[in-house]
């Protein structure tokens, strides 16, 4: 069954000077703000967004299904599964960009024995969707059972 997202975003004026807003169509952004200061000044995020936020989140939670998916065909099923997507950012050829991925994973799978346990976190960071769109930077995993 084919899926499609999508989301908008606008923008106006200088790339320092100017802003933009994001909706996406679940409506769970709508008219949200994203400018230089909310993606290099003020990142608490109480003036907006910004793209390298909105990928670490897309990853931590593309992540943590796929890893329940994973487990699920192993034979269990996690109480709790808690992903933090750190995305680092650096000098590119051309300026600056996305340099790394760091995954911390914190667990709570019942029964499941630490070899299965690994297999199964490697598995879902290669293979869920938002992993394999941005496996041209290094991405780590830190995966921990509590």
């Amino acid at each position: 069954m084919p899926v499609n997202r999508k989301a908008t975003a606008t923008w106006s004026g200088s790339g320092k000077e100017g802003s933009g807003h994001i909706t996406t169509l679940s409506g769970v952004l709508n008219n949200t703000p994203h400018s230089f200061l909310t993606r290099f000044v003020s990142e608490d995020g109480k003036a907006g967004t910004n793209p390298e936020e909105l990928i670490a989140a897309a990853h931590a939670s593309c992540f943590t299904m796929k890893l329940s998916f994973v487990l699920g065909n192993h034979g269990f099923t996690p109480d709790e599964l808690r992903c933090t997507s750190e995305i680092r950012m650096g000098p590119v050829p051309g300026g600056n960009g996305i340099v790394g991925i760091d995954l911390t994973l914190e667990a709570k799978v019942p029964g499941i024995d630490q070899a299965t346990f690994e297999t199964c976190t490697e598995d879902a960071k290669i293979n869920c969707p938002i992993s394999q769109v941005l496996k041209s930077v290094p991405i780590t995993l830190n995966a921990k059972l509590a």
